[in-house]
């Protein structure tokens, strides 16, 4: 495992079981007494997405944000068959026994949620709580499909002007207010390749298990069921597609004892630095 000094925070590296290597941020003290954060990016994110949380949770605990395999700073897998949320769990616990973190609390945004759930049922000793970020046991179908749409449009794009029109025509609801939120999103979101042009920071590959079917047979309720063992946070944006409503009142019931918060104005995913979904996180992990 390698390490180098950031600002804000330590940029790392882990070798996979299959010989991968693994980028992930670590921030705050890592002798804070307080439970440490794992934060677990959607489908195609990366780290960046956590920024401004893991800055404001660093100040108290330990805050570790990954790159799954095929993202971000991490290796791209040769197989794409390995995109896979089984892959992704075994990656989460062989990065947190490289680190040394026995037990986190995990939040997960869109696909990141569902792999806190399946932490839940596969490594439940590691979970001291779940935030689930707009997902649910119960996926929209427009929503998975203009995901799917959007991932399979690779073509580069010329400058940050048309990165930023691509996501707003893509993604209108997203928790962007200005111009310059519209920029971050966009810069978390492609890189710049040697050629000058803008490509998406993730493999390109990773639509291919959704094509292929890939994620079949896994039970979602099943995993979600999971999390009734711990403490839940359950968020929604109020324009999601990705979990409508309906399936939000449903996770309740799946899980009755979880806490609910819906954030006014967004889609699909709430970033967590709302104000109204600060004071609800703080709530809960200060509850823990």
């Amino acid at each position: 495992m390698t390490e180098s000094p950031s600002p804000s925070f330590r940029e790392r590296h882990f070798t996979s079981r299959d010989g991968l290597n693994l980028y992930f941020r670590d921030s705050g003290d890592p002798f804070a007494p307080r439970t440490p954060v794992l934060c677990l990016p959607g489908l195609t994110r990366n780290s960046r997405d956590f920024g401004l949380l893991a800055r404001r949770l660093s100040a108290t605990r330990r805050v570790l944000c990954p790159d799954y395999r095929g993202r971000g700073q991490s290796d791209h897998d040769p197989d794409w068959r390995n995109y896979h949320p089984r892959t992704y769990i075994e990656d989460i616990r062989h990065l947190l026994t490289v680190t040394g973190v026995g037990r986190v609390v995990a939040i997960g945004t869109s696909m990141g949620g569902i792999l806190a759930a399946g932490m839940a049922a596969a490594m439940p000793t590691a979970l001291a709580g779940a935030v689930i970020n707009d997902v649910g046991s119960e996926i929209g179908i427009r929503g998975l499909e203009r995901i799917v749409s959007y991932m399979q449009d690779t073509d580069p794009l010329p400058d940050w002007n048309a990165a930023v029109a691509k996501l707003r025509a893509n993604f209108p609801n997203l928790p962007a207010y200005a111009d310059g939120d519209w920029l971050k999103i966009a810069q978390a979101t492609y890189r710049e390749s040697r050629d000058g042009l803008l490509r998406p920071d993730w493999d390109t590959r990773l639509v291919k298990p959704l094509l292929a079917g890939g994620t079949e047979g896994y039970n979602l309720i099943a995993m979600f069921s999971a999390l009734r063992a711990v403490p839940v946070l359950l968020v929604r944006g109020e324009r999601s597609d990705v979990l409508h409503a309906d399936a939000f009142e449903r996770m309740g019931t799946l899980l009755p004892s979880a806490r609910r918060l819906t954030v006014p104005g967004v889609g699909h995913a709430p970033s967590l630095s709302e104000p109204v979904a600060e004071d609800a996180l703080d709530e809960f992990l200060n509850s823990l």
